[in-house]
């Protein structure tokens, strides 16, 4: 072989290495296409981490199922009658600010109806059950996510404060309110799992899989303040949080509605160990959150939870 032909050869074999380098890369500099994004980090495509019809893509993490974690624990406390510019950004609140800059805001969460009643419903069983109003007593009998949990072998109970007993089923005692105890209303979740908050495992280990804490009229800032709830929830449930960040659960921080507006737009928060902290658009609702409970734990879809997408975007 002559010195030029051999030169010619070497070139075109680098040409050739250098096009299939070029055809190996593919997303960009922001990762894959449809990779979910933060609010306000730089890429023009923006989280959306659950909507009618589309899920978010997220990045894989631990004990992940179908772009979904499955904590050892999960908590969801639901807080009253609060629009989301009334908590976020408020000073009165720096314990759930702390949370939303530490952890995962979503930041187009929406009750489903007014006033609050459907709304505790919708989040438990995927249906408002007809129910329009805070009327008590009401007697269900269809499936709902307490029940789902415990079918299929996982460890399920709800906490409420000023609930006098386990399994309690009066209307009301003094700033407890049943109406925001939707599992009491179903014959089919059982009377031992609806626990005074004072039945709270302090040792979290001990905790259920999934868990409902719910405070009472005044800490939960439907009767008090912003500043009253925020300060219960740092009591109460901060000692967790703090847990979970290192024991792979989960902290779910909702509210029921807003102040009564069409737009009905609240806070809700997501803390622990599989979460990736940032601010996440999306249109999302108590029947997302619903279905992503069932997600993470393989249960099949309740009622209007089957129309929604669950989260996969804000995970690690």
């Amino acid at each position: 072989m002559t010195t030029g032909r051999t030169v010619r050869v070497l070139l075109a074999a680098a040409l050739g290495l250098a096009l299939l380098a070029g055809c190996g890369s593919s997303g960009g500099p922001g990762g894959p296409p449809g990779a979910a994004t933060p609010d306000g980090a730089g890429s023009p495509r923006t989280a959306t981490p659950g909507s009618s019809g589309s899920t978010a893509a997220g990045t894989p993490s631990t004990a992940r199922s179908g772009g979904l974690p499955r904590p050892a624990h999960v908590l969801v406390v639901v807080f009253e009658n609060k629009g989301y510019d009334n908590v976020v950004g408020n000073a009165q609140a720096p314990y759930l600010n702390l949370l939303a800059k530490r952890g995962a805001l979503l930041t187009d969460s929406h009750g489903v109806a007014h006033p609050s009643q459907p709304n505790y419903l919708a989040l438990f069983s995927g249906s408002t059950q007809g129910v329009t109003d805070d009327s008590c007593p009401h007697t269900f009998h269809a499936d709902n996510l307490g029940a789902q949990l415990l079918a299929a072998g996982h460890g399920y109970a709800s906490y409420a404060e000023g609930l006098p007993s386990t399994g309690f089923t009066g209307c009301g005692n003094g700033n407890y309110a049943r109406k925001h105890a939707p599992w009491t209303d179903f014959t089919n979740v059982p009377a031992r799992t609806q626990q005074p908050l004072r039945a709270l495992p302090t040792d979290y280990t001990k905790l259920p899989q999934v868990g409902f804490v719910i405070p009472d009229l005044c800490s939960d800032m439907h009767n008090c303040s912003v500043a009253t709830g925020d300060r219960w929830l740092s009591a109460n449930l901060g000692g967790y949080v703090s847990w979970a960040q290192h024991h792979d659960s989960l902290l779910i921080v909702t509210f029921d509605e807003d102040e009564g507006t069409g737009a009905n737009r609240i806070p809700t928060i997501l803390a622990g160990a599989p979460v990736r902290p940032g601010r996440y658009g999306g249109h999302v609702d108590q029947y997302t959150m619903l279905r992503t409970i069932e997600a993470m734990y393989g249960l099949p879809a309740l009622g209007a939870a089957a129309h929604r997408a669950p989260l996969t975007g804000v995970w690690r």
